[in-house]
């Protein structure tokens, strides 16, 4: 009975207080404005790698002393990453794990990820361990100057790669750049920081995760390269290869040629009433 009461009471003081809602509203904003950095990682199939990824993210955090949240995506994995997350995230209050329906790629995994973040900040990396999250501190760094950090494997893909992978890595760079008129010499690495604003009027479509420091500067931020660690897989299968580094993404490259060309930004100069 005095459940019910309490029940029916909260009814009528919602209904009859209507800021009520603006209450409840500015809690569940407080809370959110309580993260400050959103970790996002995709996960197909990485089962051996989410422990010590999640050990490695907390290490490289924890002296920046900022309130953060990791966020793990899996996109439907056929191996036991989906009861490695459900554990970790029993003892762990800062991981949040999310699993899609069926699987849709690392675009839409992503995507849900940071659609799903509340931090100021957003900082996204593979499952895999070669981004090395000892690099968090200086991505982040690199945000009081721009509004996107990008990592760049150029120069240490020889420590984490063999040579077709090194080779077909380049090749798909050249191209991208030169059909989109970019100067992003390491498209295909995920490991970037950015200001939650970035993808705020974004639209998503699979391949997108490829082209996200584009995409950025058409809405008229700032992005900067700089360069990364790049660690050998230690478990797992690599999910890229030569076909969809040089082939798979080539519509998708000319889906975003032709929006550098044909969208434009503009500014209210002045606003009466």
């Amino acid at each position: 009975m005095v459940d019910v009461r309490c029940w029916v009471f909260s009814l009528c003081f919602v209904w009859l207080r209507p800021s009520g809602f603006d209450i409840f509203r500015a809690m569940a904003s407080a809370s959110a404005a309580s993260c400050e950095l959103s970790f996002v990682v995709p996960c197909h199939n990485e089962e051996g790698n989410l422990r010590p990824l999640v050990a490695a993210i907390h290490e490289a955090t924890a002296p920046l002393q900022r309130p953060y949240e990791i966020i793990i995506v899996d996109d439907r994995s056929s191996d036991g990453s989906w009861q490695v997350l459900k554990e970790l995230a029993t003892r762990d209050p800062r991981l949040r794990a999310l699993r899609l329906a069926a699987n849709c790629g690392q675009s839409a995994a992503m995507w849900a990820g940071m659609k799903a973040a509340t931090g100021r900040y957003i900082v996204t990396l593979d499952a895999d361990l070669q981004n090395d999250p000892r690099d968090i501190p200086r991505l982040l760094e690199g945000l009081e100057r721009f509004d996107c950090v990008c990592g760049t494997r150029v120069a240490a893909r020889r420590q984490g790669d063999g040579f077709v992978r090194i080779v077909s890595s380049r090749i798909a760079n050249w191209v991208r750049n030169r059909l989109s008129g970019e100067t992003i010499s390491d498209a295909g690495c995920c490991f970037r920081a950015f200001k939650r604003e970035c993808i705020e009027n974004l639209k998503f479509f699979k391949g997108m995760h490829r082209f996200l420091p584009t995409l950025f500067k058409i809405e008229g931020y700032t992005v900067t390269e700089i360069p990364i660690r790049h660690n050998p897989r230690a478990s797992g299968k690599a999910h890229y290869g030569v076909w969809n580094r040089l082939f798979a993404s080539f519509y998708d490259l000319l889906a975003v040629r032709w929006m550098k060309k044909r969208m434009f930004r503009y500014e209210i100069a002045e606003r009466l009433n």
